[in-house]
Order: structure tokens, then C-alpha cells, then sequence
């Protein structure tokens, strides 16, 4: 087997997935997945994803999807983890020690391989982009996340989600799963779909993909045109991808050449 194998991690809201890939995308072990431990501050991320390395066969790279903001390796924001629960209010000390965490750096030092993390939609994003013109990548599940590729090229992180709409709430909270639990699934699709006309109307993309843990939850049949339902393992097969997509200068990095 030519090439080497990367440990992809998919890190979210209510859980984080492990497995270990061939350098053809094919998995090697079994998915393993563990409950996202609350409150979550850094250290106590590094233990649970040590622990969910410590289960997967040896590999020689690892690529991890992070729920928030993350900009050359650096976190710039995360929603999830300055929450000490979902759905609660942000923590003014889970704030702190998550704002400008180099949790790339970090997490290379207790791996001791090298490491390449972004945000978990940007890692499926590069999983199911076709690699022409604009495309939007939506990730719904605790929270909602964005991704922008432009002719294969993974853009600049952009919060997207933030942007507020409807009743004053931002995409992120109106369209996440506390959100769908309070309010029903016909209510919350309904929402959803609102919510995909808003950002296309800011990104006038060529084509939409929609992941998540909750992408499951839409109707294939009502999804409009022009978008298309991707399976949530996809932020674990986009492990690979990053690699191919970006060099060692760190996120936000320059594009590799889209491969045909």
C-alpha cells in the first residue's frame, strides 16, 4: 500500500468519530465514535481524542474536523465549546481558553505525527466537492457550519451561520438541534430550507451540499434544486482530501491542484 494513512477525527457537538484511512479514502477499522464531553475545554478535548487514537490501528497522519473557526491552526471561534452544555448560554471562561488555542500545535504534540485540522465542514466539503465553480457545503447537527470551495480551492473560514434571519436568531441556533427539538422536525425543515435560500442569496453558489447529522432529517424529495444531501461520514472521508487540498503553511492554506 503506497501512501501514507491518516487517522481522520471528526469532532462535534454531541460526538466525536475516529477511523483510520487507506490513502485511497478506504476505512481500515472500525468507526468508533464517543459522547463529546461537557463542559469541554481544551485539555479535556486532547484526553477524549487520545483516547479515541488510542482504539484505531497505527497510521502515520492525522486530520481532524473542528466545530468552530479555525484559521492556520489556530482557534479563532468556537460556538459548541464556550457552552459548558449544548444549547446553554457562552461561558465567559470556556471563552478565554478557547480563543487563539493552538490546537493545531497542540494536538501534533500529544500525537507526536503530523496533524492538519479545519473546520468539520470545510473536512466534508473536501470529501464531495466536484471542484467547479462555487460551491456551498451546509453541515447541520448541533450547530450548522459553512464551507466555500471555488473551483476546488478551500476558501477563508467564514461564519456564515452567524448571520441572523427570521425571528432575530442567527442561522446557527435557529436551524441546530436544540432548535429542531423544541420547535418539531416539520417546523425545523420548513426553517431550514428558509435558511438555504438566505445563504445563497449571500454566496450565489453553483451548487449546495447539505451534511450533517441531521441532513438525514430533510426530505430528499422537498431539498430544491441545485443541492444535494452528502452522508455524514463524510467529515471523516475528507480526512484525506485536506491533505490534498492544502500545504504545510496551515489553514488558511493555499490549494493543491484539483486532481481529474
Amino acid at each position: 500500500m503506497d501512501g501514507p494513512l491518516t487517522l481522520a477525527i471528526d469532532i462535534g457537538g454531541s460526538g466525536c468519530k475516529a477511523v483510520v484511512l487507506s490513502p485511497d479514502g478506504e476505512m481500515l477499522s472500525e468507526r468508533v465514535r464517543r459522547g463529546t464531553p461537557y463542559p469541554c475545554t481544551p485539555p479535556v478535548l486532547l484526553d477524549e481524542l487520545a483516547e479515541l487514537a488510542a482504539a484505531q490501528p497505527a497510521h502515520d497522519r492525522v486530520s481532524v474536523g473542528f466545530p468552530g473557526a479555525i484559521r492556520r491552526g489556530r482557534v479563532r471561534e468556537v460556538p459548541a465549546f464556550s457552552r459548558r452544555g449544548p444549547g446553554q448560554d457562552p461561558d465567559p471562561e470556556l471563552l478565554a481558553l478557547w480563543t487563539g488555542y493552538e490546537l493545531e500545535t497542540a494536538l501534533a504534540d500529544r500525537f507526536g505525527k503530523p496533524v492538519r485540522v479545519a473546520n468539520d465542514a470545510d473536512v466534508q466539503g473536501c470529501a464531495v466537492i466536484e471542484g467547479r465553480g462555487l460551491e456551498l457545503v451546509i453541515t447541520l447537527g448541533t450547530g450548522v457550519g459553512c464551507a466555500v470551495f471555488f473551483d476546488g480551492a478551500l476558501l477563508p473560514h467564514m461564519e456564515l451561520s452567524h448571520g441572523r434571519f427570521g425571528e432575530g436568531l442567527s442561522i446557527e441556533v435557529a436551524c441546530g438541534d436544540n432548535q429542531r427539538q423544541d420547535i418539531g422536525k416539520e417546523a425545523w425543515r420548513e426553517r431550514v430550507l428558509n435558511a438555504l435560500e438566505a445563504l445563497e442569496s449571500m454566496v450565489l453558489p453553483d451548487h449546495v451540499f447539505v451534511g450533517g447529522g441531521n441532513a438525514k432529517k430533510l426530505d430528499l424529495d422537498t431539498i430544491g434544486p441545485n443541492r444535494t444531501l452528502i452522508p455524514n461520514v463524510s467529515g471523516l472521508l475528507g480526512g484525506i482530501a485536506l491533505w490534498d487540498r492544502t500545504t504545510d503553511a496551515g489553514l488558511d492554506r493555499a490549494p493543491a491542484p484539483v486532481r481529474t
